[in-house]
Parts: C-alpha cells; structure tokens; sequence
C-alpha cells in the first residue's frame, strides 16, 4: 500500500504531464477524466467525483459536496481550469480535508501558463 506522500508525488507528475501535452484553458471535466485514466493505468484506485458528507447540527448530507478525484481513499485532489487560483480554493480543499478527516489534498489549476504556479498541497494537520 502506497504512502500518501508517494501517491501525492505521482498525482503531480501526472498533473504535469497533462498540461505540458495539452496546455491551459480545456474543460475541467476533461482533465478530471484524462488524470483519472492516467492514474488508473499506474495501478492505482480512483474515485471520480467522490461525495463528502457533511453533519450540522442533527442534520446529515450524505452527499454534501464532490470531490474531483479520490485517489486510494486517501489523497483528495481538487481540480480547477481558471486563470488564477484564489483563497478560496483552498480554503475549499481543506474544508473537504476536515469533513473526510483526511491529512492531505492537492490542489491543481490547468488554466495557468504553467503548471508550477497551478499547484497547491493543502494540509489539514499533516506532518510529512
């Protein structure tokens, strides 16, 4: 079983890949189903558009949010196609981080130039 941080490595250098063959400015459905595929093919188990319950105050919502992608139960990766990430982005991925009480999620924007400024790792009380 892959170390969260090993699974995290091989999500960016897939990320990588897709941009650097396909560049900026396609669907973010598309990159979804392309990374998903890729990671796939690398062995790994993936959940596309993975629902996040949320609990408040007596209520439950078994399908309050998605994830994008849900690699190996243990990485949320949360993809974006836009010019330029904002705050809240991230603050979105970390809210997703707390109600799956997962450690890590990366955050990934296709619709940079490049990718290196298109990629964020969130963390939610994770130490490496």
């Amino acid at each position: 079983m892959l170390e969260i941080e090993e699974l995290a490595r091989m999500a960016v250098d897939c990320g990588f890949h897709l941009h650097k063959n396909l560049g900026p400015g396609l669907l973010e459905s598309v990159y979804e189903a392309i990374m998903a595929d890729q990671l796939a093919r690398r062995g790994l188990t993936i959940e596309r558009q993975a629902p996040i319950p949320i609990r408040y105050d007596g209520v439950q919502l078994p399908e309050g949010f998605r994830a994008d992608l849900l690699i190996e139960g243990k990485l949320l990766v949360e993809l974006k196609s836009v010019e330029r990430l904002s705050p809240l982005h991230g603050k979105q991925v970390l809210t997703y981080l707390r109600l799956l009480d997962l450690p890590l999620g990366l955050l990934i924007n296709f619709g940079g130039e490049t990718f290196k400024e298109g990629v964020r790792r969130v963390a939610n009380n994770h130490r490496c």
